[in-house]
Protein backbone atom coordinates (compact mmCIF):
# COMPACT_ATOMS: atom_id res chain seq x y z
CA UNK A 1 0.00 0.00 0.00
CA UNK A 2 1.18 3.55 -1.12
CA UNK A 3 -1.30 5.54 -0.08
CA UNK A 4 -1.22 7.58 2.68
CA UNK A 5 -1.78 11.11 4.30
CA UNK A 6 2.03 12.93 5.35
CA UNK A 7 2.73 16.52 6.69
CA UNK A 8 5.78 18.74 5.83
CA UNK A 9 7.17 20.98 8.38
CA UNK A 10 8.78 23.68 6.60
CA UNK A 11 11.32 26.60 7.64
CA UNK A 12 11.18 29.85 6.06
CA UNK A 13 14.12 31.83 6.61
CA UNK A 14 13.12 34.90 5.41
CA UNK A 15 10.37 36.76 5.15
CA UNK A 16 8.96 36.81 1.60
CA UNK A 17 6.43 38.04 -0.14
CA UNK A 18 5.33 34.81 -2.75
CA UNK A 19 2.25 34.60 -5.24
CA UNK A 20 0.47 31.19 -4.71
CA UNK A 21 -1.03 29.97 -8.21
CA UNK A 22 -4.98 31.83 -8.28
CA UNK A 23 -4.98 32.58 -4.71
CA UNK A 24 -2.85 35.93 -5.27
CA UNK A 25 0.35 37.22 -3.67
CA UNK A 26 1.13 36.73 0.36
CA UNK A 27 3.21 38.08 2.66
CA UNK A 28 5.09 35.04 4.24
CA UNK A 29 6.48 35.75 7.90
CA UNK A 30 10.17 33.44 8.30
CA UNK A 31 9.17 30.86 10.67
CA UNK A 32 7.65 27.53 11.06
CA UNK A 33 4.47 25.79 8.65
CA UNK A 34 3.53 22.58 9.01
CA UNK A 35 1.27 21.12 5.60
CA UNK A 36 -0.75 18.57 5.39
CA UNK A 37 -1.68 16.86 2.69
CA UNK A 38 -2.56 13.29 0.72
CA UNK A 39 -1.21 11.55 -2.31
CA UNK A 40 -3.69 8.31 -2.58
CA UNK A 41 -2.07 6.99 -5.85
CA UNK A 42 1.43 6.98 -4.25
CA UNK A 43 2.68 8.62 -1.42
CA UNK A 44 6.30 8.04 -1.72
CA UNK A 45 6.23 9.53 -5.23
CA UNK A 46 4.56 12.66 -3.46
CA UNK A 47 7.06 13.48 -1.00
CA UNK A 48 9.61 12.80 -3.90
CA UNK A 49 7.86 15.55 -5.60
CA UNK A 50 8.07 17.72 -2.66
CA UNK A 51 11.40 17.80 -2.19
CA UNK A 52 12.60 18.45 -5.31
CA UNK A 53 13.08 22.70 -6.18
CA UNK A 54 12.46 22.80 -10.11
CA UNK A 55 9.13 21.34 -10.72
CA UNK A 56 6.20 22.48 -12.48
CA UNK A 57 4.37 24.58 -10.58
CA UNK A 58 0.50 22.50 -9.60
CA UNK A 59 -0.47 22.75 -6.33
CA UNK A 60 -0.37 25.92 -3.28
CA UNK A 61 2.29 24.21 -1.73
CA UNK A 62 5.15 24.19 -4.89
CA UNK A 63 4.64 27.49 -4.92
CA UNK A 64 6.04 28.16 -1.47
CA UNK A 65 8.12 25.19 -1.87
CA UNK A 66 9.58 26.69 -4.65
CA UNK A 67 11.09 29.56 -3.12
CA UNK A 68 14.76 29.74 -2.29
CA UNK A 69 13.99 30.67 1.34
CA UNK A 70 11.45 27.36 2.38
CA UNK A 71 12.93 24.31 3.21
CA UNK A 72 11.38 20.82 4.36
CA UNK A 73 13.03 19.59 7.74
CA UNK A 74 10.83 17.21 8.02
CA UNK A 75 8.44 14.76 6.64
CA UNK A 76 5.73 12.84 8.73
CA UNK A 77 3.23 10.22 7.17
CA UNK A 78 1.27 7.83 7.88
CA UNK A 79 -0.29 4.70 5.51
CA UNK A 80 -3.78 4.39 5.15
CA UNK A 81 -6.27 4.29 2.20
CA UNK A 82 -8.37 6.55 4.85
CA UNK A 83 -9.41 9.64 3.40
CA UNK A 84 -8.10 11.16 7.27
CA UNK A 85 -5.38 14.73 6.15
CA UNK A 86 -8.72 16.97 7.48
CA UNK A 87 -8.78 15.19 10.41
CA UNK A 88 -5.43 15.20 10.79
CA UNK A 89 -5.02 19.13 10.17
CA UNK A 90 -7.31 19.50 12.34
CA UNK A 91 -6.00 18.24 15.00
CA UNK A 92 -2.62 19.40 14.33
CA UNK A 93 -3.98 23.55 14.16
CA UNK A 94 -6.13 22.30 17.63
CA UNK A 95 -3.41 21.04 19.29
CA UNK A 96 -0.54 23.39 18.55
CA UNK A 97 -2.47 26.45 18.24
CA UNK A 98 -1.40 27.43 14.90
CA UNK A 99 -2.43 30.40 12.81
CA UNK A 100 -3.99 30.28 9.66
CA UNK A 101 -2.41 32.89 7.10
CA UNK A 102 -4.06 32.24 3.98
CA UNK A 103 -7.31 30.78 3.69
CA UNK A 104 -8.22 27.96 1.28
CA UNK A 105 -3.86 27.09 0.89
CA UNK A 106 -4.19 23.27 -0.19
CA UNK A 107 -7.87 23.22 0.81
CA UNK A 108 -9.75 23.99 -2.21
CA UNK A 109 -11.43 20.81 -2.61
CA UNK A 110 -12.82 20.37 0.83
CA UNK A 111 -14.24 22.58 4.08
CA UNK A 112 -11.04 23.36 5.76
CA UNK A 113 -9.98 26.92 6.28
CA UNK A 114 -6.39 25.85 5.16
CA UNK A 115 -4.07 23.07 5.36
CA UNK A 116 -0.79 25.15 6.14
CA UNK A 117 -0.78 26.46 9.12
CA UNK A 118 1.75 29.20 10.74
CA UNK A 119 3.29 27.76 14.16
CA UNK A 120 5.59 30.45 14.79
CA UNK A 121 9.29 31.97 14.03
CA UNK A 122 11.15 31.62 17.25
CA UNK A 123 14.20 28.89 16.04
CA UNK A 124 14.45 27.98 19.77
CA UNK A 125 11.04 26.45 19.23
CA UNK A 126 11.92 23.91 16.90
CA UNK A 127 12.48 20.61 18.53
CA UNK A 128 9.27 21.33 20.90
CA UNK A 129 7.09 21.91 17.69
CA UNK A 130 8.05 19.04 16.50
CA UNK A 131 7.89 16.70 19.14
CA UNK A 132 4.51 17.72 19.67
CA UNK A 133 3.80 17.33 16.22
CA UNK A 134 5.30 13.77 16.11
CA UNK A 135 3.15 12.77 18.75
CA UNK A 136 0.01 13.39 17.57
CA UNK A 137 0.70 11.88 14.32
CA UNK A 138 1.62 8.74 16.70
CA UNK A 139 -1.88 8.96 18.79
CA UNK A 140 -3.69 9.68 15.14
CA UNK A 141 -1.62 6.42 13.45
CA UNK A 142 -2.46 4.33 16.59
CA UNK A 143 -5.83 5.59 16.45
CA UNK A 144 -6.54 4.71 12.87
CA UNK A 145 -4.75 1.25 13.56
CA UNK A 146 -7.31 0.30 15.84
CA UNK A 147 -10.19 1.44 13.88
CA UNK A 148 -8.73 -0.80 11.11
Amino acid sequence: MDTGVYSLLIELKKNQKIKIGNLGKFEFPKGFYIYTGSAMNSLEKRIDRHLRKNKKKFWHIDYLLSNKNAQIISILKIKTKERIECKLNKEIFKNLKGKILIKKFGSSDCNCKSHLIYLGNKIQQNQIIFDEIVERFNRFDSNLSSMV
